[in-house]
């Protein structure tokens, strides 16, 4: 079974401050806002990172999940580590074998969907989906829209190469993913415990910065990071060494892909 990091999403309180810090650090693009997302309260934006996407959330209505977490985590924040298989009915046999319930399910001929609940999983949210045209890694992704294509620009940053799962117990959490996804936990660089997916890792840490479990930060391969770096300092953004914050979530970049 094919396992790959698709989509990081967030969740803000000013949803076109945190795009346009986005776009102007990063040079991304908006290639697409779901209607779809409003019957969970929320309204969207979908921008490309090469064949991979940030989503920006905002809740447009009192008491809905993605305020609630946002509550939990004390302000702006990563919310869901959203990916692809290729074998979704497997992945579906194992976790309702480990007794994991799901927050919401679809399936279709062309799109199926499975966000996993996070009293079950820990972290934060964990989706796991499947679309036709896995052979290509830069195929079809519904949640994008049809034409993300012609929105892709990589000249500061080029894909998503980590997810950041901060948590006070980081061993039994990197433990319980793996058993949901089916792959093995790993020793990163510097010894956390680490998933390593077809494109991308999912790294599991103590809080660096006080706040509570979830999705703190991803990497970015970076093709011009002295750009995005100066940029998000005339912005006024938090920088430290490589990494921005931006809408809660640390923003690392990295040279060439994921880290050794």
């Amino acid at each position: 079974m094919g396992i790959r990091l698709r989509q990081i999403a967030m969740v803000v309180a000013d949803i076109r401050r945190v795009v346009e810090d986005l776009q102007h650090v990063f040079g991304l693009e908006v290639a697409h806002i779901d209607p779809g997302v409003e019957v969970f309260g929320l309204e969207n934006r979908i921008l490309p990172v090469g064949s991979q996407f940030l989503e920006v959330l905002t809740p447009i209505r009192e008491d809905t999940a993605g305020g609630r977490y946002m509550a939990r985590r004390g302000g702006d924040t990563g919310y869901m580590v959203i990916c692809q298989t290729d074998d979704h009915p497997g992945f579906k046999a194992r976790v309702r074998q480990l007794g994991i319930r799901s927050a919401w399910e679809r399936d279709g001929g062309t799109y199926s969907l499975l966000q996993l609940h996070p009293k079950d999983t820990g972290g934060s949210f964990l989706e796991v989906d499947w679309a036709q045209g896995w052979d290509d890694p830069a195929g079809p992704w519904p949640p994008a829209g049809d034409h993300w294509q012609e929105h892709v620009r990589t000249h500061i940053v080029r894909a998503i190469t980590a997810a950041e799962i901060q948590s006070p117990t980081p061993e039994p959490l990197a433990e319980r993913w793996a058993a949901i996804l089916g792959l093995p936990v790993e020793r990163g660089p510097s010894g956390e415990p680490t998933i390593r997916l077809e494109n991308a890792d999912v790294r599991f840490v103590l809080p660096p910065d006080g706040r509570p479990e979830g999705l703190g930060g991803i990497d970015l391969e970076a093709a011009d990071a002295a750009t995005a770096l100066a940029r998000a300092a005339e912005r006024g953004l938090p920088v430290e060494g490589r990494t921005v914050l931006i809408g809660g979530m640390r923003f690392r970049l990295v040279a060439g892909g994921r880290q050794a």
